[in-house]
């Protein structure tokens, strides 16, 4: 019987109650409206910077990316495309005559140039309806790089070609699906291909993984930055974990690979290291090649350090060994002395260096803003994605020598014209254990302290994703404060930034201090005046959805309702479903046949409190969650409506871990505030 999950909506009617918000706030539809900062290339000779910016359509439920550009030294933002499809994959050519994209337009994804004022535009590609994606230029200009998938596995159709129209999968091994897609029986492989004169892609590409089954870049968050060529432009080096099946769902053991293209010869640089190894840079000279490295095997959120390997000596060490900074977004300065970086520091993403032979890492930025990503365009000048809480992503350039920012672009000047953002305070609350934890509190528009506000206790995810100046288009804390609420969101244990002890003690303590350290941000800002005690709520996604379930058996009254987005609700019918199962070994501390070991199965599993539940609450899931699969949510819906407690399931059956469709998120938003309204604000809910 096939039957649409939405009729769990059917009993409460759906109320659009962010569309009755006043004009003058933020909304979702509004958030669909923003355009959105995406990819960003330097020119060569570091006067222009392009950039891609996608926009959505609401009533279509797509968007397309088209590409700007903007002087490095500041002046007009120029749009160079304007077609009805998507730009991606932008690059300068290495002389800088030149910008490439890829686009459908023709029917299949290929390679485009143009001048640099938008003129000129021909295809310069032929490649068959494979596709390719993460194209990047040699330094030279004579090859290019670029991922291709190619088919690796048999499906029954391939194994029983007499039965065209089987419906069916045979499976043997593990990493059958991940995240929020089946195996297709390809794999991500690297290719490279030589360039004409005329900037014509020319001969054919050849598979650097030839016969291989592995990903390059890993799937499905990797991209082009996993891939780098040498500045000779005849080495390139890819990230890939060259394991399959359950030996790939148990270990986080990815390596970087260099390739000879002269040769055919293939040497893995990180031999011998346990965790994740990725993202491969060359030094300007090519002599050396840094990396992002995690030294454990299985735990996907061990701290990155920056590894440099040393061609001619063969030796590596890790030059950022003995610091608490994790690291991300490696640059190299030109004269190959420095090592730029982004780390998270108490809740923002700030610019660091650290000396490319070793030694003290330095700060170069400061304050309540998330520099996301950068790109080099001088000695001593990064453009870099800024963003804060209250403000989208735009282009800004910084000195890395006083950490001054200087204003790029303004993409949503006209959109945001007198919306009103509530204040977002930086509070320190102390927890249970005595340590000192920082909370963020956002407050709604035309915030009156004499009033009394409706809460939410926003649980994170991850379980270790930081809170920090993010601007979200999922859960974002100003749309949250628009509809009247009081936002407590706390970088309780586990969360990057303070430390490597804070971030890792979450681990095979999920139902410990941090949910204690949830408690106690909750309990710390409700003694202010202003926190109406009797109108609190508790929301979250991920571990922030288990945290949710965890804490709807344990809140001693504290709440009104609970929303749990894609939560673990069973962690021992969860562990043999989920995908990645070194995470699940790792964060649980252990398997569920080996309870006895750990407690996590005995103490913090969700469903062994479901007894204590008393209070309404809100499920949503997707259905190509394969993180945390359907089922968990079903589980707890199920639960809730057996013993009686009020409780709606708002089910996507086409998302996975996150909702990302326009129309869907409209929705999602609509529910959301609704079922917060009908529990939190009675007088408003309709």
């Amino acid at each position: 019987m096939k039957k649409h999950f939405f009729t769990a909506l059917a009993f409460l009617p759906l109320v659009a109650a962010a569309q009755s918000a006043p004009s003058d706030v933020l909304t979702p539809e509004l958030l669909w409206k923003l355009g959105r900062l995406g990819e960003t290339q330097v020119s060569p000779d570091r006067k222009t910077v392009a950039f891609t910016v996608t926009r959505y359509d609401l009533a279509a439920n797509k968007g397309n990316a088209d590409i700007y550009t903007v002087p490095v030294a500041g002046g007009a933002v120029k749009q160079l495309t304007t077609t009805p499809g998507s730009e991606n994959t932008i690059n300068w050519r290495p002389d800088g005559k030149k910008l490439t994209f890829v686009s459908g337009e023709s029917g299949t994804d290929q390679l485009y140039e143009i001048n640099p004022d938008g003129s000129g535009k021909q295809k310069i590609s032929e490649f068959s309806e494979a596709g390719f994606a993460n194209l990047k230029y040699a330094p030279t200009g004579k090859f290019v790089l670029y991922s291709q998938d190619v088919k690796v596995g048999k499906s029954v159709q391939d194994l029983y070609p007499d039965l065209p129209k089987a419906d069916a999968r045979i499976i043997d091994d593990l990493n059958y699906r991940h995240w929020n897609t089946w195996d297709d029986f390809k794999a991500s492989h690297v290719f490279f291909q030589p360039v004409a004169d005329n900037g014509s892609l020319t001969g054919y590409g050849k598979d650097v993984m030839a016969g291989e089954k592995f990903d390059s870049p890993l799937q499905p968050l990797g991209g082009a930055e996993q891939l780098a060529f040498a500045p000779d432009g005849y080495k390139l080096a890819y990230t890939s974990r060259k394991l399959t099946g359950k030996a790939e769902a148990e270990s986080t053991n990815s390596d970087i690979y260099l390739y000879d293209i002269r040769t055919g010869q293939t040497q893995n640089l990180s031999e011998g290291l346990g965790g994740y190894d990725t993202e491969p840079a060359f030094s300007p000279d090519g002599t050396q090649v840094a990396w992002l490295s995690m030294a454990t095997p299985g735990f996907e959120s061990d701290r990155n350090g920056i590894v440099v390997y040393d061609l001619k000596t063969k030796k590596r060490a890790d030059i950022t060994a003995g610091s608490e900074q994790t690291a991300s977004n490696i640059r190299w300065s030109p004269d190959g002395k420095t090592i730029y970086f982004v780390s998270v520091l108490q809740g923002t993403e700030q610019l660091f260096s650290v000396p490319s032979q070793g030694g003290k890492l330095k700060q170069l930025t400061k304050g309540q803003q998330n520099y996301n990503s950068f790109e080099l365009a001088g000695p001593s000048v990064a453009i870099c994605n800024r963003t804060t809480i209250s403000s989208p992503a735009d282009l800004v350039r910084v000195d890395l020598k006083t950490g001054r920012a200087t204003p790029l672009t303004t993409l949503n000047q006209q959109e945001l014209a007198g919306i009103k953002m509530g204040k977002v305070e930086d509070r320190r609350v102390t927890t249970t254990d005595n340590k000192r934890m920082q909370v963020y509190v956002i407050y709604p528009p035309d915030f009156d302290p004499s009033k009394k506000y409706p809460t939410l206790l926003y649980c994170q995810g991850g379980p270790q994703s930081p809170i920090t100046q993010a601007f979200s288009y999922r859960w974002n804390f100003q749309l949250m404060a628009a509809n009247g609420y009081i936002i407590v969101a706390p970088n309780r244990r586990g969360l990057p930034g303070f430390g490597t002890e804070w971030n890792n003690s979450i681990s095979g303590d999920w139902g410990g201090q941090p949910i204690r350290d949830y408690l106690s941000a909750i309990d710390a800002v409700s003694q202010e005046p202003f926190v109406d005690k009797d109108r609190r709520g508790c929301v979250g996604a991920s571990y922030g959805g288990y945290s949710v379930y965890y804490l709807a058996g344990h809140h001693q009254g504290r709440f009104k309702t609970f929303i749990s987005h894609d939560g673990l609700y069973d962690l021992a019918s969860w562990y043999p479903t989920t995908e990645e199962m070194f995470f699940a070994t790792h964060d649980m501390g252990g398997t569920p046949w080996d309870a006895s070991l750990n407690k996590t199965y005995q103490e913090f599993d969700p469903h062994l409190f479901a007894k204590n539940w008393d209070t309404p609450i809100l499920v949503i899931h997707g259905g190509v969650d394969f993180r945390v699969p359907v089922e968990q949510g079903m589980e707890a819906f199920g639960t809730a409506q057996m013993r009686g407690i009020p409780s709606r399931f708002l089910y996507f059956p086409n998302e996975g871990h996150w909702v990302l469709k326009p129309q869907n998120s409209v929705l999602w938003n609509r529910v959301f505030y609704d079922w917060l309204a009908r529990y939190l604000k009675p007088e408003t809910a309709k």
